[in-house]
């Protein structure tokens, strides 16, 4: 299982040509790197195809070599986030298939807690909806991925299949923590943590009373 956070393989769409050799597999991941980090500490105006050359210490052309412009250097990247999120949610599901998460709610939400404060730069392109259709479904197709994640774990902690009503209430969960990570994160100031575990209660107290409802729906 690839572990959460760590960076994932570079997306195929938009790529000019796919890096095979060590070689072209690091240019890229410097392209990459160095897009996020213009992307969270200047903005999206300030990223240009010239800039990203000399943030990651390249001959620009080496950037076209892979990316024809500066909308697929960032389809990439934001690509690269939700791939995280994805691979979060098959990790907790995981964990909750080997009996490991005995607190579902605050794991589920100090994971994404994290990966919403580690990726500024993506936190930078969403609030700023710099995203093109492709990167918009794809965020769509990731949030449904996550919320059937969460209905496994759900289903699995409850003994049972929970249909209409448990597929309900996860896509509620991961809207609702969508919402609140992107307004605790998306400032340049420190994040408001207290919020987050305001989030967590609130998250834990939906959980209980679901558990009940699935529950004596199973009885």
């Amino acid at each position: 299982m690839t572990e959460a956070g760590k960076p994932q393989p570079t997306s195929r769409a938009r790529l000019r040509r796919q890096p095979q050799q060590a070689r072209s597999r690091a240019r890229v991941e410097a392209i990459l790197a160095a897009a996020d980090r213009i992307v969270s500490q200047e903005g999206y105006e300030a990223l240009t195809m010239r800039r990203i050359a000399q943030e990651a210490g390249a001959p620009v052309g080496s950037i076209y070599q892979f990316y024809p412009d500066k909308s697929a250097v960032v389809d990439a990247l934001g690509q690269r986030y939700l791939d995280a999120f994805k691979a979060a949610i098959d990790e907790l599901v995981e964990r909750t298939v080997e009996g490991e998460l005995t607190d579902p709610v605050g794991m589920m939400v100090g994971v994404y807690a994290e990966l919403f404060r580690s990726q500024a730069g993506g936190m930078a392109l969403w609030a700023g909806r710099h995203l093109s259709p492709e990167l918009a479904r794809a965020d769509e197709a990731s949030n449904t991925h996550i919320a059937e994640g969460l209905q496994r774990i759900v289903e699995h902690l409850t003994g049972g299949p929970g249909g209409h009503r448990a597929q309900r209430a996860t896509r509620m969960v991961v809207w609702a923590a969508n919402a609140v990570l992107h307004e605790v994160f998306k400032s340049d100031g420190e994040p408001d943590l207290e919020t987050v575990d305001e989030l967590k209660r609130m998250l834990n107290a939906y959980w209980e009373d679901l558990r009940g409802r699935l529950t004596a729906a199973e009885g």
